[in-house]
């Protein structure tokens, strides 16, 4: 029983352990690009400017404490509504953790943030699913868990 159980287990990982794919270094750094230009748009204080890395498309999620909001639209109405003024963006700093190739076009990227504010820091962890389209990367799915 252990014999076959262990080979149902190594079978049933192994579409998941072998298929990884190889990042390209091009794809990687037009991500951080992404992820720069987003952080300068939001020292500005430029909601719209940061929401374009994000794709515009009804497809789009993003999960935080108060649970899943889909769509471009909601996502850039639950920014301005939480960040409505510089006071309460503050600064933000990304630091990026891990980059996995999931296919030629889904990355999937974790990392932290940084805000620091006059009304108190915030600090959290993300997850960015990535998808390619016409040659540029666009977030697809936002987890991001924050602390005050």
């Amino acid at each position: 029983m252990k014999i076959s159980l262990s080979i149902f287990f190594f079978i049933s990982i192994s579409p998941v352990v072998f298929s990884q794919q190889k990042l390209e270094t091009k794809d990687s750094l037009a991500i951080i690009d992404v992820l720069n230009k987003q952080q300068i748009d939001w020292n500005r204080g430029d909601i719209d400017e940061f929401m374009k890395g994000y794709l515009k498309s009804d497809k789009l999620v993003f999960s935080g404490s108060s649970g899943p909001i889909y769509g471009w639209k909601a996502t850039l109405d639950r920014y301005k509504k939480t960040y409505s003024d510089q006071e309460k963006m503050g600064k933000l700093k990304f630091e990026i953790l891990n980059v996995i190739a999931l296919s030629p076009k889904v990355i999937q990227l974790q990392g932290k943030f940084n805000l620091n504010r006059s009304i108190g820091d915030a600090f959290g962890y993300f997850t960015l699913n990535w998808i390619k389209v016409k040659n540029r990367w666009y977030i697809i799915s936002d987890h991001t868990s924050g602390s005050n």
